[in-house]
């Protein structure tokens, strides 16, 4: 089974790479084990330095890259009449700290029926879905880098 050890922030994928898709729950810790859309199974002991968003990029201790793509996943999508209801539903969200998806017409959560009740109390629609997910970091997310790599430079510009 080849384990992945390096994490690769913003490298430029123009050749094509073999990928894993992968739960948030799984994209947010350092060790785990998966299973490759070929087929093929794979493990992963990478640094602790913060979550695999969509289309990052893992390696090998000899060079072999891995994008993580975000995988479908049973969440809760509110919907609402207007923008201003949407932004009163992602408040209210916030303050319960859970991790949480925007986008300009919904908000996505994890399943939780008091949540769910909740923001339906507040008059807006919640119906389960099959999504990726990939919620906001948060203010106090870590930073990484916005330069972009070729595969190749960023096996040598790994975080740690």
């Amino acid at each position: 089974m080849k384990i992945y050890t390096q994490r690769l922030d913003n490298i430029a994928a123009e050749e094509p790479f073999e990928v894993v898709e992968l739960s948030f729950d799984t994209r947010q810790k350092s060790r785990f084990r998966a299973t490759l859309n070929n087929g093929t199974d794979i493990g992963a002991d990478l640094p602790r330095t913060g979550i695999l968003r969509s289309g990052s990029f893992i390696a090998t201790p000899n060079g072999e890259i891995l994008r993580v793509d975000a995988k479908a996943e049973r969440l809760m999508c509110v919907t609402a009449p207007t923008q201003f209801d949407l932004l009163k539903a992602a408040y209210h969200l916030g303050n319960r700290h859970v991790p949480l998806m925007l986008t300009p017409t919904a908000l996505y959560f994890e399943p939780d029926h008091v949540l769910a009740e909740m923001v339906q109390g507040l008059g807006l629609a919640v119906n389960e879905v099959e999504h990726p997910f990939e919620p906001e970091s948060g203010a106090y997310a870590q930073h990484s880098h916005d330069h972009r790599l070729s595969p190749i430079k960023a096996l040598h510009h790994v975080h740690h």
